[in-house]
């Protein structure tokens, strides 16, 4: 088994309360990190799990975990977790895992899950839409398609995760979060394979050549998988099709630096919107 061989790979370093007498890693942790690589595995495919299993109608159950053990782990050793989906059965999905300190292999591991009813425990068929969500992303198929279009067309995907976002999470009054921009905006949609919205934002129309984006969301489980970089590249695409010559837009200070990473500066001192203090930052189109 090669580091190579995996398209997934979740890095981890090891803490101090993880070793234990004999100075290395504890056995039974190695199950514990290839459990926090697989939640990551679930937000790499784009599928937020507790959202995924209620729309799928079912939920996965483990029946088997195991180990082998080739080399152990120390404190403060930057590990990586290895995780591919190695096959797919009629109702059980198996995962096998590499644990690498750089390209040795210390752990090898295998996961099977049965996919079943959450009530009664009872097996079901794995669904269609699943098992191509696994097999596509070891393909290194895309996980996501990114729609633009008006409000009109695209309301009922972006707005219940604009609420979710920012008057929920957020505490934004509702009645600074609707406005009357929606209507005359072009929105952009980032939909997973199940068809669930995890990511929008919108593109303000241009005054004197400079347009404005903002209302940028992502699902909170999706965060960190830069589904949020897919939106904003599709709005300053659509932004530089019409003719636009600059597009700026207010960050909140906790997204400076993603922005920051797109190519816009920071111009001005910080202010507040909604009691949040933001940046204004600008990029030349």
């Amino acid at each position: 088994m090669n580091r190579s061989e995996f398209r997934f790979l979740h890095p981890l370093r090891v803490r101090w309360v993880e070793v234990d007498l004999q100075k290395i890693v504890f056995n039974g942790h190695y199950l514990m990190y290839l459990d926090t690589a697989m939640a990551d595995y679930w937000r790499a495919i784009a599928l937020p799990y507790q959202d995924s299993m209620n729309d799928l109608g079912g939920d996965l159950f483990v029946v088997k975990s195991g180990l082998a053990y080739k080399a152990s782990a120390e404190y403060d050793d930057l590990l990586h977790v290895g995780l591919r989906c190695a096959r797919i059965g009629t109702s059980s999905i198996q995962f096998e895992a590499g644990i690498f300190r750089g390209q040795e292999l210390l752990v090898k591991g295998e996961l099977v899950y049965v996919y079943a009813d959450p009530n009664t425990k009872t097996s079901m068929p794995v669904p269609q839409a699943l098992r191509d969500t696994f097999l596509g992303f070891e393909q290194a198929q895309t996980m996501t398609t990114l729609t633009l279009g008006s409000w009109a067309e695209l309301k009922a995907d972006a707005a219940p995760l604009r609420s979710q976002v920012f008057v929920q999470e957020q505490g934004v009054p509702q009645d600074m979060e609707w406005d009357e921009f929606d209507d005359h905006c072009i929105h952009a949609v980032l939909r997973n394979r199940l068809g669930r919205t995890i990511a929008t934002g919108r593109l303000r129309p241009a005054v004197d050549g400079v347009a404005k984006i903002g209302r940028m969301a992502v699902l909170r489980p999706m965060r960190g998988q830069r589904f949020g970089d897919q939106v904003l590249a599709g709005l300053l695409q659509a932004a530089k099709a019409r003719g636009d010559k600059a597009v700026l837009l207010h960050a909140q200070c906790s997204a400076e630096r993603f922005y920051a990473r797109q190519g816009f500066k920071t111009q001005g001192a910080v202010f507040q919107e909604a009691g949040i203090d933001h940046v204004e930052m600008v990029i030349t189109l």
